[in-house]
């Protein structure tokens, strides 16, 4: 029987295959912990993280708000340090999360902060 990790990981395979990030198109990836949220533009040419953001920020933890606002305030934030840095449109990688939940809020707040998927 497959454990649960094993199960992601087949997926976070399966996408990593078809997804690449290039300097101009870099690869929106999402790390779910039980109590935070991270999200990294990574150049997947050069193998660097472009930039990252979190939901234990100051600004964000700062807000008292459940999880799922949370990774929306995530979503925003990456997708205004990506707007600074001149990227518009990104691949993103739920990395075999579910699109469900937390991961779709962030996804929906990058959206809503500018990014084009």
């Amino acid at each position: 029987m497959a454990t649960k990790a094993s199960r992601r990981q087949k997926i976070k395979y399966k996408i990593r295959k078809t997804i690449n990030g290039t300097a101009t198109t870099p690869r929106l990836t999402v790390f779910r912990s039980n109590t935070d949220i991270y999200a990294q533009l990574i150049d997947d040419k050069s193998g660097k993280t472009i930039l990252a953001a979190g939901s234990n920020d100051k600004t964000i933890k700062a807000a008292k708000v459940n999880k799922s606002e949370q990774a929306k305030l995530v979503g925003k934030t990456i997708a205004e340090k990506a707007q600074a840095a001149g990227i518009s449109a990104i691949a993103f990688d739920r990395n075999g999360y579910l699109y469900h939940g937390r991961v779709k809020s962030l996804a929906e707040g990058a959206r809503e902060g500018g990014l084009k998927f």
